[in-house]
C-alpha cells in the first residue's frame, strides 16, 4: 500500500470512530482487512461535506456488508474490496447491493489489492459499480477526491429522488381532488392518458 497512508493502531482507530460518530454522510468499509479500515478512517477524518460529516460503518466479510447494507438504507458510499472470504466476495456484494435490495443510490468504489483477480475492464463491464481503485494507486488525496465526487453524485441522486417523491405526492392529491369533486373531468384525463399510453404501445 502507499506510503502516502499512515496506518493507525487499533487505540488511534476507536478515537477516530469517536470523532465521527455523529450523524453524518453514511460511509460503508467492506475490507477483510482490519488495518484498512483504520488507514481509511485516518485519511477521511476531519472532512465536511454541505455542513455535514462522515459516519463510518465498518464490515469485514461479505455477510456483515450485506446485513449492514439491509439495515441501512441510507448509506452514501460503499468502500468495497473485492477478495475477502472469497476471490469474488466484494463482486456478489456489489450484485447484492443493486439487484437484490434494489438499491441504485449508493456510490461503490472497488478497492482491490489484487487486480488480476478482478481485471478492471470486465467488472466495469458486468457490474454496477461507480469506481474501480487498486489499492497500490490510492494515495490519501486520491482517496479524498474519489469520496468528494461520490458524495456529490449520492446528494444530487437523492435531491431528484426527493423531487419525484414531491410531484407524486401533488399529483395523488390533485387526482383524489378531482375525483371527490370532479369525478366526470377525473375520467376523462384518465381515459386521455389511456389513449397516450397505448398509442405510445404501437
Amino acid at each position: 500500500m502507499s506510503n502516502d497512508f499512515i496506518f493507525a493502531d487499533e487505540q488511534d482507530s476507536q478515537e477516530v470512530v469517536d470523532r465521527t460518530a455523529k450523524e453524518g454522510w453514511k460511509v460503508l468499509i467492506v475490507d477483510d482487512e482490519r488495518e484498512v479500515h483504520a488507514v481509511t478512517r485516518l485519511a477521511l477524518m476531519g472532512i465536511e461535506f454541505e455542513g455535514r460529516g462522515l459516519q463510518f460503518i465498518s464490515a469485514f466479510s461479505r455477510q456483515e456488508a450485506e446485513q449492514l447494507l439491509t439495515e441501512h438504507d441510507d448509506i452514501a458510499i460503499v468502500l468495497l474490496d473485492v477478495v475477502m472470504e472469497t476471490d469474488d466476495a466484494g463482486l456478489q456484494v456489489a450484485k447484492f447491493i443493486r439487484d437484490t435490495i434494489g438499491n441504485r443510490r449508493s456510490r461503490i468504489v472497488l478497492r482491490t489489492g489484487q487486480p488480476g483477480q478482478a481485471p478492471e475492464r470486465h467488472v466495469v463491464m458486468h457490474y454496477d459499480i461507480n469506481d474501480y481503485k487498486a489499492k497500490t494507486e490510492l494515495t490519501a488525496q486520491k482517496l479524498f477526491t474519489c469520496v468528494m465526487s461520490a458524495l456529490r453524485s449520492y446528494r444530487d441522486i437523492m435531491r431528484v429522488t426527493e423531487q419525484f417523491e414531491q410531484v407524486d405526492q401533488e399529483l395523488s392529491f390533485y387526482q383524489t381532488w378531482l375525483h371527490e369533486h370532479h369525478p366526470s373531468v377525473a375520467q376523462q384525463l384518465a381515459d386521455a392518458y389511456q389513449r397516450i399510453t397505448d398509442t405510445n404501445k404501437n
